[in-house]
């Protein structure tokens, strides 16, 4: 099954509106920047870098993100379009789950970000705003619907 199909559309019989079960944010984050333009890639994996220590630089993805060291914990860090287009979607699964971990709101930034430009929801499809509206409706938890 593809990630186009796990989202689903049904409602529960009360009546009420209920958020489709989305994939983790890595999955969703990869799998978009498979599909962005090498600019757009460029300023996602920018993004994720800055508050990424040395050494987790080094050794995530298979230590691809190594030469940004240097700039560790910048508060941007430069990614040239080649880097953007060497970046594979496993590198960037890595590192989305590294940042969720350590820093879940630059995550949220992120996906807000991606959610609010037009031609990034066209090109991922809804998986990235289903993402984006849990993650706003159930901010660092999952509550519970009160029983009737």
């Amino acid at each position: 099954m593809n990630d186009r199909n796990a989202v689903s559309s049904s409602e529960p019989a009360d009546g009420r509106h209920s958020l489709p079960d989305a994939a983790p944010p890595s999955a969703v984050i990869a799998q978009v920047f498979g599909r962005l333009n090498l600019r757009q890639r460029a300023g996602v994996l920018g993004r994720l870098l800055a508050p990424v220590g040395p050494l987790a630089l080094a050794v995530i993805g298979g230590g691809a993100f190594a030469k940004h060291v240097a700039q560790a914990r910048w508060t941007e860090i430069h990614v040239s379009l080649e880097d953007a287009a060497t970046a594979t979607t496993s590198q960037v699964h890595d590192l989305v789950r590294y940042v969720q971990q350590s820093n879940p709101e630059i995550i949220s930034q992120l996906l807000n970000t991606l959610a609010a430009d037009p031609t990034m929801i066209a090109a991922v499809g809804a998986s990235i705003a289903a993402l984006t509206i849990r993650q706003r409706s159930h901010p660092g938890r999952k509550k519970q619907a009160p029983a009737d």
